[in-house]
C-alpha cells in the first residue's frame, strides 16, 4: 500500500473525521442559502453568510491560529477545540433566529443565523489550521497526492450522503424552522471532536533549526523561491475561485426557476450529489496522478474543465442533463483541491505550515460567499432590478463570466507557476 508510512489506526481516525465533516457540510448548507434566500429575498444579502465567515476565518487563521500552530506544534487539540464550541454555537444561533421567527422578524431571524455563524468562525477556523498541518505532517512528497486524494474520496462520500438526506430533511425550510437539521449537524460536531481526541496522531518529527552551513544556506534560498512560487500559485488560485465559485448561489436559484429547469428539491439534491460523485470518482485517480506524472498537469487540466463547464448550465434540456454537466464540473474542481493541496505541501517549510496553510485555507474559502458576494450576486441583481433583465437570461450572463475569470487564472498559473 502507498501510504505504509502512515500508521493504519491514524489514517481510519483521520478518515472518519474528513468523512463525518462533510456529512455535515451537506445535510447543513445544501439548502442553507434557499431557506436565507426564502427569509430575506435578496441574492447579494445570503452571499453574506460564507462572506463574513471567510473574513472570520481568515482573520482567525492568519492572525491567531497559524502562529499557535507554528509555536506550539498543536494540531489535534485546535481540531478538538474547534468543534466542542462550533457544537454548542450552533444551538445558540438556533435558538436566537427560532426567537426572531416567533416575533415574526424573518429578515432578522436569517440575518442572526448568518452573524452568529461568522463569529463562530473565528474561532472554529483554529480547526481547518490543524487539519491542514496535520495531514502534511504526516505525509511525504511520495504519498502526499494519493493519501490527500483518498481523503477526499471520503469527504465526496460523506457530503454525497449529507445532500440526499438534506433532501429529505429541509421540507420546504422546516428542517431549518424546527432543529432537525441543527440539532443532527450538531451532534456530528460533538462526534467528529471526539474521534480525533481517540484517535492516534502519528506525526513525524520537525526537522532542526538551520545552521550556518552551506547546506543550511541552500536551503534558505529554496525557501525564499518555494515562497514566491507560491504567492504566485495563491494568486492563480484567487483568479479561479472567485470565477468558479460566483456561480454557486446564482446556480442553486437557477436550478428551481420555473422559467428554467423548475426543479423539484430532490431534483435539486440529485444535481448537487452529481457533483460530488464526480468529485469522488477523480479524488484518488488525482491524487496518484499528482504524484506520478506533476501537480501542475493535474491542476491545469482541472482549470480548463472548469472554465468549460458554466458555458452549458444554460443550455442543457432537463436534470438528468444537468447532474451529467455539473458532476464534470465536481471532477475538474475535486481534481484541483486534491492536486492543489499536494502542491502547497511540497512548497510551503514545514517550520511556516501554520501560517501559510492559513492563507492557502483563506483563498479556497473565497467559494463560501465571498464570490457570490463580489461577482455573482451583484451581477445578477443588478441584471434583474435595474435592467430589467430577465432571472433565466440574467443568471445565464453570470455562468458566462465565471468562465472568464478562470480562464484569467489559467493564463497566471501558466505564466508565473507551471513554467
Amino acid at each position: 500500500m502507498a501510504f505504509r508510512s502512515v500508521k493504519a489506526r491514524t489514517f481510519l481516525g483521520l478518515g472518519s473525521f474528513q468523512w463525518l465533516s462533510f456529512l455535515r457540510r451537506g445535510v447543513f448548507y445544501s439548502f442553507m442559502y434557499r431557506y436565507l434566500f426564502d427569509l430575506m429575498g435578496n441574492v447579494t444579502i445570503t452571499t453574506l453568510l460564507g462572506t463574513l465567515d471567510m473574513i472570520a476565518s481568515s482573520l482567525g487563521q492568519n492572525l491567531l491560529w497559524g502562529r499557535i500552530s507554528d509555536r506550539y506544534r498543536l494540531r489535534a487539540k485546535l481540531i478538538i477545540m474547534g468543534e466542542v464550541i462550533a457544537g454548542f454555537a450552533y444551538i445558540a444561533v438556533f435558538l436566537t433566529h427560532t426567537f426572531l421567527l416567533s416575533v415574526g422578524s424573518n429578515f432578522f431571524a436569517g440575518l442572526s443565523i448568518i452573524v452568529g455563524l461568522s463569529v463562530l468562525e473565528f474561532f472554529w477556523s483554529m480547526s481547518d489550521v490543524g487539519w491542514a498541518t496535520i495531514l502534511t505532517d504526516v505525509t511525504t512528497p511520495e504519498i502526499r497526492g494519493g493519501f490527500v486524494g483518498t481523503l477526499n474520496f471520503l469527504a465526496t462520500f460523506g457530503r454525497m450522503i449529507g445532500i440526499i438526506a438534506a433532501g429529505f430533511l429541509y421540507e420546504g425550510g422546516r428542517g431549518f424552522r424546527e432543529g432537525t437539521i441543527f440539532y443532527i449537524v450538531t451532534a456530528m460536531l460533538f462526534t467528529g471532536a471526539a474521534i480525533m481526541w481517540y484517535s492516534p496522531k502519528s506525526v513525524r518529527p520537525a526537522t532542526t533549526a538551520l545552521t550556518e552551513s552551506p547546506k543550511a544556506i541552500t536551503e534558505v534560498k529554496e525557501t525564499y523561491a518555494n515562497e514566491r512560487v507560491f504567492k504566485w500559485f495563491l494568486i492563480s488560485l484567487i483568479i479561479v475561485v472567485l470565477g468558479s465559485a460566483s456561480v454557486n448561489q446564482v446556480f442553486l436559484l437557477f436550478l428551481q426557476l420555473p422559467e428554467g429547469l423548475n426543479a423539484s428539491d430532490l431534483g435539486v439534491s440529485i444535481v448537487l450529489s452529481a457533483w460530488t460523485i464526480g468529485g469522488m470518482a477523480i479524488s484518488v485517480l488525482s491524487g496518484m496522478l499528482a504524484d506520478r506524472v506533476g501537480r501542475g498537469k493535474v491542476i491545469l487540466s482541472g482549470f480548463l474543465v472548469t472554465a468549460a463547464t458554466p458555458l452549458f448550465y444554460g443550455i442543457v434540456p432537463d436534470v438528468r442533463f444537468m447532474a451529467f454537466v455539473y458532476g464534470i464540473n465536481g471532477v475538474s474542481v475535486m481534481a484541483i483541491q486534491t492536486a492543489g493541496f499536494a502542491f502547497a505541501g511540497d512548497v510551503i517549510p514545514e517550520h511556516r505550515r501554520g501560517r501559510l496553510f492559513s492563507r492557502y485555507n483563506a483563498v479556497m474559502a473565497l467559494s463560501w460567499g465571498p464570490a457570490g458576494l463580489l461577482v455573482g450576486g451583484p451581477l445578477a441583481d443588478v441584471q434583474t432590478r435595474i435592467l430589467g433583465v430577465p432571472r433565466y437570461l440574467a443568471y445565464v450572463n453570470v455562468f458566462i463570466v465565471s468562465s472568464v475569470l478562470v480562464c484569467l487564472g489559467t493564463i497566471v498559473f501558466l505564466l508565473k507557476v507551471k513554467k
